[in-house]
């Protein structure tokens, strides 16, 4: 099968049941999507397919039918996605394990409510878990992102 993920086309040779989760990471080099619970309940594991937030753990990659885009490919080449650069700012992560997974659902809101509220960022971020209890700063860097956005940063 073929799959494109972060702009680049792979061929992928895989029994349609394996997660994406591991042949982005087994077979595609792509580590930012980590492996968290399986079951896709914590979130660590997500990417996007066709620009919405995805469990890679669960789900087939025989039924991917769009475009994937990793953490690895929201920012571009010498400049950082600004949810990431609002990461770093706020200096969200401690362990880091649950981050990638936190951007992209980040992104994902970000991309459908320009300016969003507690509980629009409540709703989107539900379903991400942080062992380390980042929910604050989390939070603080979604609001970063927005100012930084409209600031043209």
């Amino acid at each position: 099968m073929r799959l494109t993920v972060d702009g680049q086309a792979f061929d992928v040779n895989a029994d349609p049941e394996m997660p994406l989760l591991w042949a982005l990471r087994d077979l595609m080099g792509k580590t930012g999507p980590k492996f968290g619970c399986g079951i896709a309940a914590c979130g660590a594991c997500t990417v996007h397919v066709d620009g919405q937030p995805v469990r890679s753990c669960s789900l087939p990659v025989g039924e991917v039918t769009g475009a994937v885009t990793t953490i690895e490919g929201i920012g571009t080449e010498g400049r950082l996605h600004l949810v990431q650069q609002a990461w770093l700012e706020e200096q969200v992560a401690q362990c880091g394990y649950c981050q990638a997974g936190q951007i992209m659902s980040a992104v994902a809101l970000l991309d459908e409510v320009a300016d969003p509220t507690d509980a629009d960022i409540d709703d989107a971020m539900g379903g991400n878990l942080c062992r380390c209890g980042t929910y604050p700063k989390i939070r603080a860097a979604i609001k970063r992102a927005v100012v930084l956005k409209t600031a043209g940063i």
